[in-house]
């Protein structure tokens, strides 16, 4: 067996842009995906995301197609679950078990993630009694890799007069995330969508008896189960 999905012979900012690649590719189901829309997802400059490219194709993690088109390969993408399927688990034990808040685990476990133990993560699982879901509501991936990746509605998707159920959030942004919490939403919240403003798109939304004003933005960022 070869050494390709070794770990411990990637930097940290390589697993970083394996992970990237990944979700855009994977997650958010991009049809295309090429050096500068990786560039704008890591907020790098070109010049640096077509450098890394070229790294991690020397080492066949990453290929080619047509047009520039970048795909991982098995190995590329093994990597990337693994490096998911640790931050995920770290969210949960900082918020289950250090108080950590839902706008806070992110970085810290953008950190924890390149820790190399397996044994150490398969261990942490096993003491939480092996979540399936992270504190934002993402599929936590199992010690073989295997997850299933769900379609993602947001609420921006949805037409007046919808109630749905929050069941993620994206996790990349502290600021969004405290605002999630500030104005009271939390996961499996019911949402019925009151308005939808023609002018700019904002959605007036209730909630546990609350009546609140969202943009676009937000509902771009909040997925949600359609109830009726």
């Amino acid at each position: 067996m070869t050494n390709k999905i070794n770990m411990h012979n990637l930097t940290k900012s390589e697993e970083d842009y394996l992970k990237a690649l990944f979700q855009l590719l994977i997650e958010d189901e991009s049809i295309k995906v090429g050096n500068n829309q990786l560039a704008e997802y890591l907020a790098v400059s070109p010049a640096s995301a077509n450098n890394m490219v070229k790294k991690l194709k020397a080492k066949s993690y990453v290929i080619s197609e047509k047009y520039g088109k970048l795909e991982l390969t098995d190995e590329g993408k093994a990597v990337a679950v693994r490096l998911i399927r640790k931050h995920r688990l770290w969210e949960t034990f900082l918020c289950k078990y250090l108080n950590f808040t839902w706008d806070e685990v992110h970085e810290v476990a953008e950190q924890l993630e390149h820790i190399k133990s397996s044994k150490l993560i398969d261990e942490l699982d096993r003491f939480m009694d092996f979540p399936e879901r992270d504190p934002h509501g993402e599929v936590i991936p199992n010690a073989k890799g295997e997850y299933s990746i769900q379609p993602k509605i947001t609420l921006s998707s949805l037409p007046q007069g919808s109630i749905c159920k929050l069941m993620a959030v994206n996790d990349g942004s502290v600021t969004f995330l405290k605002y999630v919490s500030e104005i009271g939403l939390a996961l499996s919240s019911e949402i019925e969508i009151i308005e939808i403003r023609e002018f700019d798109k904002s959605i007036r939304i209730r909630f546990n008896a609350i009546e609140e004003t969202v943009s676009k933005k937000f509902a771009d960022n909040v997925f949600v189960k359609l109830i009726e």
